[in-house]
């Protein structure tokens, strides 16, 4: 044990926010919402995104990827969400794509682990 209590490589938001939105923006761009094949899409984003975020290779972080694509259909939407969160080590980040179709919003949620 190196009791050692901040990372080397700290999370960097801004790096993260746009790996996530680039990889949204080429997957949704000519995209068209579709019901049934949307939950497959969300999970093969999602795990992109991870993929991206583990290469930036911050060290002591745990990820929850999370993608949620919603069909525009002039409705209102409220999303939330509860954790258990140090709030000096534990942060987010969130990207979002809007077609003429849908709207997605992928949120990366990175939690320290010593």
């Amino acid at each position: 044990n190196t009791y050692r209590l901040e990372p080397h490589n700290r999370f960097l938001d801004y790096l993260v926010r746009n790996k996530a939105q680039v990889i949204l923006t080429n997957k949704l761009q000519e995209a068209k919402y579709d019901g049934v094949s949307s939950p497959s899409l969300c999970a093969s984003i999602s795990e992109e995104i991870l993929k991206a975020v583990k290469e930036l290779d911050f060290d002591r972080y745990k990820y929850v990827v999370w993608v949620l694509i919603v069909e525009k259909a002039h409705q209102a939407m409220k999303v939330a969400s509860r954790w258990v969160w140090d709030v000096q080590r534990d942060t987010w980040v969130s990207a979002k794509c809007e077609t003429e179709t849908f709207i997605a919003l992928a949120l990366v949620m990175a939690c320290y682990y010593e």
